[in-house]
């Protein structure tokens, strides 16, 4: 069975993150309006909470399977921005989508995706459709310094494993860090950035649509930075702004986690998610509040 968006349905252990994007139309509650609803489960949670990248994804998988039913045409277009705003932190299970159509044109389109849990909205994401990179760019810097798979010494988030107890991600999907750069796993200070290996399940992986959101995803799946210089805790996210470059290919994502500054009260982190080639495929920008215990 193949829904809208090209995503096969299979069971959620052969695909986890396919069961995120899987969404169903519910009749909408205002003219012109997209809605659906969809299930974000304990498996995409940080602590108790649904992981914010897995929430942004799930949006703009929303936003795009609306903007193809207004306008067919316009099915190569891909979210190639995502704004965001936390308005409150979602509990994993049943949530809708709300989805409203600003702008439609031939190169550029714009939309906003409510994400709404027992009748509140708590995350707003407003979408830029276009079309994604698929040529060789004209200019990157080299990463070449990491590696392009988790070495020997990585530092895995199975369950049960330190960042496994709080990350559950890590049963949907490999995930490793960098034990050079996360030196808070020593009760270590160091420069506040961090370096993660992520890759889908199979299944997940040789979709291109969710190989797509699942390397959006991504760009918000390390840790705090400022946990490198002692401050532990919960980080909430003021606001989130994510790039899609380019559908990734088959493999590792890499992620490098930076900040210009990490302040008294706020920090700013980077988040730049490379391909198995090396290439740029998704990126974020975002403001938090220094991690609170």
């Amino acid at each position: 069975m193949t829904t809208e968006l090209g995503l096969t349905q299979v069971t959620a252990t052969d695909a986890p993150f396919s069961q995120v994007l899987t969404l169903t139309e519910l009749a909408p509650n205002i003219p012109d309006t997209g809605r659906y609803l969809g299930t974000i489960g304990k498996t995409w949670t940080i602590g108790k909470k649904v992981h914010g990248g897995t929430m942004v994804a799930a949006s703009a998988s929303a936003g795009l399977k609306w903007l193809r039913v207004t306008d067919p045409a316009l099915a190569g277009m891909a979210p190639i921005v995502a704004s965001s705003d936390f308005l409150g932190a979602p509990d994993p299970g049943d949530v809708e989508y709300e989805v409203h159509i600003r702008k439609i044109g031939r190169q550029i389109c714009l939309a906003d995706v409510n994400l709404i849990q027992n009748g509140r909205t708590l995350v707003r994401t407003a979408l830029t459709f276009g079309h994604l990179d698929d040529a060789e760019p004209r200019f990157a810097r080299e990463h070449s310094d990491m590696p392009v798979e988790p070495p020997a010494d990585a530092v895995g988030y199975e369950p049960g494993s330190p960042m496994g107890r709080i990350v559950h991600v890590g049963q949907a999907a490999d995930l490793y860090i960098d034990r050079e750069w996360a030196r808070f796993l020593d009760g270590e200070t160091a420069e506040p950035r961090l370096r993660l290996w992520m890759r889908p399940r199979p299944a997940d992986e040789q979709d291109p649509d969710v190989a797509m959101f699942f390397a959006m995803m991504a760009t918000d799946i390390s840790p705090p930075v400022p946990y490198n210089l002692g401050h532990y805790g919960w980080s909430p996210t003021v606001q989130m702004v994510s790039f899609l470059r380019r559908k990734p290919a088959p493999g590792w994502l890499r992620v490098i986690a930076t900040t210009h500054e990490v302040g008294g009260r706020m920090f700013d982190e980077d988040q730049l998610v490379l391909d198995s080639t090396g290439a740029v495929v998704a990126q974020s920008r975002q403001l938090a509040l220094i991690p609170v215990r």
